[in-house]
Parts: C-alpha cells; sequence; structure tokens
C-alpha cells in the first residue's frame, strides 16, 4: 500500500514490501514474511539483512528459529533527514557546474504538477520583477503552498514587484481577501477570458496552456523560452495591456 512512498526515503522495491509487511506482521520468521510480501523466500534473507544495516528491523534470536521486527516507523523520518542532510552537503558543488556557463538562450517545455513547481523555483531563483498575463490564481494550488511563501519572501528581500493583469472570471471565483497576497493587480475585461497564462520576468518568457482557475491542472503544459530581448518585447507589451485596463 505504501511501497511508492518507502521507497522515497531510499528502500528498494523489495525493502519496501518487507518493511510493510513485518509492520502488519510484528514478530516473523522468514516464511510468513515470504508469503505476506509476495517475496521468494531465498531474496527475503538479503533484503532482511539490507534492513537491519539500515536500521528497519531486528533480529530476535531464539532456540527453535530466529524472528525479525519491524522498528516504529518514525526512524523512516530519521532516514529521509539524513538523506536530506547528505544532499545538502553536495548541493553547492552541484549548484556550482549549473553556473559555470550562463544560458542565454533556451526553449523547453514544463508538464504536469512538477513541471509547474521548477517555473515557481525559476521564478523564485530569477527574483526579479514579475509580469503575470490572463493570470489564474494558481497560487491556490494544493501541495505549492511553501513555494508561494518562499517567492513572495525573496521578491520582497530582493525590492523587486509583481504586476498582475487576473483572467477576468478570477474576479468572482476568488475572494478579494485573496487578493491581498499578490502586489499590483488589473483584470481584463470580461470578453478577453483565455484559457491560457503568460509570464515575464528576468530573460524568461512563459506561457500556460489549459490552466483552471484558481488551480493548476496536472494536465497542463508551461512552455519556457529563455531570451532578454524577447522578454523585453513582452515586457512593453505588457506594460501597453495594463495602462490600458
Amino acid at each position: 500500500m505504501y511501497q511508492k512512498e518507502l521507497e522515497l526515503i531510499g528502500l528498494s522495491p523489495n525493502e519496501a514490501k518487507i518493511y510493510e509487511a513485518l509492520l502488519r506482521l510484528g514478530e516473523s520468521n522468514v516464511t510468513e514474511v515470504a508469503n505476506k510480501s509476495g517475496i521468494h523466500r531465498r531474496n527475503v534473507y538479503d533484503t532482511l539483512t539490507r534492513l537491519i544495516e539500515k536500521g528497519l528491523v531486528f533480529q530476535i534470536f531464539q532456540k527453535r528459529e530466529t524472528l525479525y521486527q519491524a522498528v516504529e516507523p518514525q526512524k523512516c523520518l530519521e532516514l529521509l533527514k539524513e538523506r536530506e542532510k547528505a544532499f545538502k552537503k553536495i548541493l553547492p558543488g552541484l549548484e556550482y557546474f549549473r553556473t559555470q556557463e550562463e544560458v542565454t538562450e533556451a526553449a523547453y517545455i514544463y508538464r504536469g504538477l512538477e513541471g509547474y513547481k521548477n517555473y515557481v523555483r525559476d521564478l523564485i531563483r530569477t527574483a526579479d520583477d514579475t509580469y503575470f498575463l490572463g493570470a489564474k490564481f494558481n497560487w491556490n494550488t494544493p501541495g505549492t503552498e511553501h513555494l508561494l511563501t518562499q517567492f513572495n519572501q525573496t521578491i520582497k528581500k530582493a525590492n523587486k514587484k509583481t504586476y498582475t493583469l487576473f483572467d477576468p472570471r478570477v474576479k468572482d471565483a476568488v475572494s478579494a481577501q485573496e487578493y491581498k497576497k499578490v502586489g499590483p493587480h488589473k483584470f481584463l475585461p470580461e470578453k478577453y477570458a483565455t484559457a491560457g497564462v503568460m509570464d515575464v520576468f528576468g530573460d524568461y518568457v512563459v506561457t500556460f496552456r489549459s490552466v483552471d482557475i484558481g488551480n493548476f491542472s496536472g494536465e497542463s503544459s508551461i512552455f519556457v523560452m529563455q531570451n532578454r530581448e524577447l522578454a523585453d518585447s513582452y515586457r512593453t507589451w505588457f506594460q501597453f495591456i495594463w495602462d490600458h485596463c
């Protein structure tokens, strides 16, 4: 049931199955573990050894046979923190490789919710004045709230601003209280509602396809273009629309 989640903390598929099986069984022998997990008995021994080394399982020695017991699930959080700590040690080196060659022109596509998170990370990393056209108030997308907080903090610290031209349908879909989360904003006229969104920040021009009001759809695509001249042109066009709304 929780195999995929357990794999996220570094367990192999077999390790995840056996650890969960032991949590459900309690003290068990190898045969019981094999039957519960659906893993062949000869593979169970090796997997149990690895789980013992990771501190997730311990042995109970008896005269008749050896039993195995799963450690409390809280231990999984410790493993996750250890992985995070190890990754943070190498993060500066990875960032160094990325910044060695400055990218001046690029085009690529982000897809789904994880792609949306990558787009917001681009916003945070760029930390520049940002222009949202046809905005759908996607900051309410579940699972991305922490990124909104980080973006607002970064923009404030960098003394930058956001300018938002909302899709006209947002006015009826989002409470006035929610608009306090954004900076200067206006609404496009009623006849200019679309399914798309366009954002400009730094060297980036980002366009969205098939965006829902108030929630980024997992089926949406994000088209990213990186070019300073292009971004400057879009900023000029945005300013024209802003001035006439």
